[in-house]
């Protein structure tokens, strides 16, 4: 098991899911950046917003599995499950 592997795909992960929430906001809300994650924030759908950002750790996992970098999909599915407890967090509270 190769550590670097693995924290360069938990990288990843976060980057894909920071983007896929970014892109997400950017294309479908009519309210800025900001404005946006406070009434995600105040009507409690914060984890519902990360949660479609968590859609593009799909591309990222399967296309490691393709090119066979294990190590760097195990690294996205680490990144997807700490944005799941997140998320549970989110929604728990």
């Amino acid at each position: 098991m190769n550590k670097k592997e693995i924290f360069i795909g938990f990288i990843v992960g976060i980057i894909a899911n920071t983007v896929g929430t970014l892109a997400y906001v950017l294309f479908f809300s009519e309210l800025g950046l900001v404005e946006t994650f406070e009434v995600a924030l105040k009507q409690g759908h914060l984890g519902s917003l990360l949660a479609l950002g968590a859609i593009l750790n799909l591309i990222a996992f399967f296309g490691f599995l393709r090119i066979r970098r294990d190590e760097r999909a195990r690294g996205v599915l680490i990144a997807t499950i700490i944005s799941a407890l997140i998320i549970l967090y989110y929604k728990m509270f």
